[in-house]
């Protein structure tokens, strides 16, 4: 997680050692405890409850914070800034060592907001387990490393290497109960939360959670109760939670504010109870609970234009007009040279062979369409976090996708012969009819593959809505979008008076066919882009080594391939090797991002908005959240390497220096997601605005509403939304 303090550095002049707690020295010497790690906040230890472990059996160590007066250390949650301990742990072969047990936390107010964690002194308790065919005798050294961030109002990063040395007996004596170390595990155990989790229910509306707990899991005479979320962005940690018992007495109910990813995290947590002067922390879990009303994360009122409430019929109207829009977004320009060709190709055809050649490049725009939609919806099902245009986040099909657009470059140019059909010219001969169907049906699946990954206006609010339907109604909004994009295409091969007002095929075809080969090669260049943001040089190495290599292999293909015999054999032995040659580099580039992550690509993606004078900063949940509660107004901007509307968006309406003056007077902060390759996070806030794709534009107003800008921005728009235009 962020934090919001975390830049901020400890001044030593004020720095006083933390007191030492009243407790017998005797409680930390031996081999089992080890030296303490002194800092100018925490006094921090490694402990064994025992000096002697019989193998076979569990024991407990304690990482123990006494923790300077007035500042406080971290839950797992940590709230609205923060970051819990964490340990990483180096024992023997065989040893196991098991998660950190939370005590239950304490609210604690700093400012605006509440974080989630421990004062005075934080006790986390950990199992280890010694095997039992480990030697009686032979001593288990352990080693930790541990961090942990200390704040009052300023936060101070630190860490610690500790080590302890246990001996190993087949049997030990107990430990005295009333020794210190006992008391301290006593009471550290005291302090963890009940065993077993709670079944609860969770109400939601757009403004409210309700926790309904049942009042007979509960003690009686309850004085107190506060729940805290397992994971960010469930509830507002600042807002107050008013409890009181149902009418029935049954049950126990919370009123909580939604967080900011209230819609899309699990609802679980811990609540704390004070009864009869003691305090409990119990399990929690909702997760059984109804979603909310409205899939929009919390606050985002109006700005989510309704997409749970469209209805299918609007829906369906939504996705044709966003099919329509889509034939003029800079995603699919460069499949309008094929498709040019296509229609260039039809000028002398008959009024059937139109006919059929349309139906057949609409079956292939279909078709993808259908297939798309059937796989994104078996993912989501399958419970992975994606949306649309996800096939763009492999860099295998990346790769995979630039070769096939030098290929046709290739073609377009002459270098070698595909066949007519691949190109979609269906000459008017009857003996090519058929192979010229055959090709329109491809061209219109390359249409709709190149302009999958775009989403165009009236198109985000239908396919998110699509995702919160039946999978038979979501089909149909998804092929009500292809049908949008083919409508155009369609018409003109139906409609003969249309028909009669295209140029009549001639030797200037072959021109333009040679011209339009540098859009695919544009178009490839653009994907061997996005290829380097997601995988990195040797990536992008790898893709250019495939690409030479099935250049080059075509090339000699086509040489030889009228030649005489064995040649014609050789060319197509020499095609074939090229093209797995080639496939295997494109698996080694898509192989190249695996260490590398969405943070690279943030770094290429973000770089255009730092050269035009306008600074973004990473979009993360905690980084919205911490700007929010600090009332500074944020634009968020979620982008991909491979969204070409998201790109032309930031060189048109975000890269001026209107804009940049504006958010400066402003003290605008502007979060980027990159969505390049997959991050649950941005699938999370797309779905939390009823959207599945990029781009989106959302500007948070100091203590307002969000507002959804336009998916195709303009300068004007960009500062009518921000309130300065």
């Amino acid at each position: 997680m962020l934090l919001l303090c975390l830049l901020l550095v400890w001044n030593p002049a004020g720095a006083s050692t933390p007191a030492e707690p009243a407790i017998d020295s005797a409680l930390f010497d031996g081999p089992a405890a080890s030296a303490p790690l002194l800092t100018d906040n925490v006094r921090a230890r490694l402990l064994a409850e025992v000096d002697t472990v019989v193998p076979g059996e569990l024991l407990d160590l304690a990482l123990v914070l006494d923790i300077r007066a007035h500042w406080h250390t971290y839950w797992r949650n940590p709230g609205d800034s923060g970051e819990p301990p964490r340990i990483r742990w180096q024992v023997p072969d065989g040893v196991e060592v098991g998660d950190i047990r939370w005590p239950v936390p304490a609210a604690i107010a700093v400012g605006p907001l509440v974080n989630y964690g421990y004062s005075d002194r934080a006790v986390h308790l950990v199992e280890v387990e010694v095997p039992a065919d480990w030697p009686a005798g032979e001593p288990v050294e352990i080693a930790a490393d541990a961090t942990w961030l200390v704040c009052e109002e300023e936060c101070v990063p630190e860490q610690g290497r500790f080590a302890l040395t246990l001996a190993t007996a087949e049997a030990v004596a107990p430990a005295p109960a009333d020794s210190p170390r006992a008391a301290l595990f006593a009471d550290a155990r005291q302090r963890l939360p009940e065993s077993g989790v709670i079944a609860a229910g969770l109400e939601r509306t757009e403004a409210e959670l309700t926790l309904r707990v049942p009042a007979a899991a509960l003690p009686a005479d309850i004085a107190d109760a506060h729940f805290f979320a397992d994971t960010w962005g469930l509830i507002d940690h600042a807002a107050p939670q008013p409890w009181a018992l149902g009418d029935d007495g049954a049950t126990l109910l919370l009123r909580l504010k939604p967080g900011e990813a209230a819609a899309s995290v699990p609802a679980t947590g811990l609540l704390r109870v004070v009864a009869a002067g003691r305090t409990l922390g119990l399990g929690i879990d909702a997760t059984g609970a109804a979603p909310l009303t409205d899939p929009a994360a919390p606050g985002a009122g109006s700005a989510t234009a309704g997409a749970a409430d469209l209805g299918l019929p609007l829906a369906l109207g939504f996705a044709l007009l966003g099919g329509l829009v889509l034939n003029l977004m800079p995603c699919v320009f460069p499949v309008l040279a094929i498709k040019a060709l296509g229609l260039a190709g039809q000028g002398g055809a008959g009024v059937r062979h139109r006919a059929l050649h349309g139906l057949a490049y609409t079956a292939g725009v279909l078709t993808f369409f259908l297939a798309l939609g059937l796989l994104l919806l078996g993912l989501r099902a399958g419970g992975a976090a994606v949306g649309w245009g996800f096939q763009l986040q492999s860099p295998l099909f990346v790769a995979l996708m630039a070769y096939l657009f030098v290929v046709l470059g290739m073609s377009l140019a002459g270098a070698l012969t595909l066949g007519t059909s691949l190109m979609g010219l269906g000459q008017d001969n009857r003996a090519l009819a058929e192979e010229g169907h055959v090709g329109a049906f491809a061209t219109g699946a390359l249409a709709a593959l190149v302009a999958a990954p775009c989403t165009a206006p009236f198109m985000g609010a239908a396919l998110g809505y699509a995702m919160t339907v039946p999978w038979f109604a979501a089909l149909a909004i998804v092929l009500a979008l292809g049908l949008g994009m083919a409508l155009p295409f369609l018409l003109l091969a139906l409609l003969p008076g249309l028909a009669r007002s295209l140029p009549r095929p001639g030797p200037w075809m072959e021109t333009l066919k040679q011209a339009l080969a540098f859009p695919m090669f544009a178009t490839a260049a653009w994907l061997f882009w996005v290829l380097a943001v997601q995988t990195g040089t040797a990536g992008l190495a790898a893709g250019f080594a495939g690409a030479l290599l099935l250049a080059f292999a075509l090339w000699l293909h086509e040489r030889l391939r009228l030649g005489r015999a064995p040649w014609p054999r050789v060319g197509a032995g020499v095609a074939l090797a090229g093209l797995a040659g080639a496939l295997w580099l494109g698996a080694t580039a898509g192989a190249g991002n695996a260490g590398l992550g969405s943070a690279a690509a943030m770094q290429s993606a973000a770089a255009p908005a730092r050269t035009a004078m306008l600074p973004a900063e990473p979009y993360s949940p905690e980084r919205l959240s911490a700007a929010r509660g600090e009332g500074r107004p944020v634009f968020v901007n979620m982008t991909a390497a491979w969204c070409i509307t998201c790109l032309v968006n930031e060189r048109v309406a975000l890269s001026g220096s209107a804009v940049a003056r504006a958010f400066a007077e402003q003290g605008v902060v502007y979060l980027k997601g990159d969505w390049t390759n997959r991050d649950p996070a941005i699938t999370d806030y797309l779905a939390g605005f009823g959207r599945n794709g990029v781009p989106i534009y959302v500007f948070y107003p100091p203590g307002g509403e969000p507002r959804l800008l336009p998916q195709v921005l303009t300068e004007a728009s960009v500062l009518a939304g921000i309130g300065a235009g």
